[in-house]
């Protein structure tokens, strides 16, 4: 995901502790883990709308090895070299359910992990409170638009070690955590919005220009 227009990026052990609750403490060492990551790791050019891997389901991450750690490595270095909160495997042409994330909350905390597998939990009524912000994304550059989604989200989901994970998010962290398990289930957040609106992205998508690498579309 790209970060919101008017957010500024958070300045900057690889493994993420539990909390008493079940849920990942993701906050923790979250600037060291981020960077032992993208050191290890080696940037990618980041697909855009319109390549097939973008707009299909992605299959099963099942082998939790050392080939999947290098490939969140380098997920974590193409998200800083694009300056996203986010970074889905198939953004940069991979075919698997994994998503990395560096993404402040509301409150300023700022998170860092990686799920395999992601399911986002159905929130009950009660708790579905929307929030219409502004949503980019690193694979449609440049482009920006207001799409309601709920303000709280979980998701469950595997580590990269194959173990079980949950992790919650409130505000800009909930909107991130939706829009990476959208990507690995070939959904872009403009396919959310109106006929109108996907329109007007795609157009500020064309008119601008993206300070990062990307792939072009055959």
């Amino acid at each position: 995901m790209a970060q919101q227009e008017t957010d500024q990026r958070i300045d900057s052990g690889t493994t993420v502790a539990g909390t008493a609750d079940g849920f990942a403490d993701d906050t923790e060492g979250a600037a060291e883990r981020e960077l032992a990551h993208r050191e290890r790791g080696t940037s990618r050019p980041i697909t855009v709308v319109g390549n097939p891997v973008l707009h299909r389901e992605c299959r099963d991450v099942t082998e939790f090895d050392d080939s999947l750690a290098a490939l969140i490595d380098d997920m974590f270095a193409s998200q800083h070299t694009a300056e996203g909160v986010g970074l889905a495997a198939n953004q940069i042409g991979v075919d698997l359910k994994v998503f990395v994330y560096d993404c402040p909350d509301d409150d300023g905390k700022r998170h860092v992990g990686a799920i395999c597998n992601p399911v986002l939990e159905e929130l009950p009524p009660e708790e579905r409170h929307l929030d219409d912000s502004n949503e980019g994304c690193l694979s449609v550059p440049t482009a920006y638009a207001a799409l309601p989604r709920p303000d709280y989200a979980v998701v469950r989901g595997q580590d990269a070690q194959g173990n079980p994970v949950k992790v919650a998010g409130t505000g800009y962290f909930a909107r991130c955590l939706q829009h990476e398990t959208d990507h690995l289930y070939g959904y872009l957040y403009i396919d959310r919005l109106s006929k109108r609106d996907r329109k007007d992205a795609l157009k500020q998508m064309e008119e601008g220009t993206p300070r990062y690498e990307t792939v072009p579309n055959a």
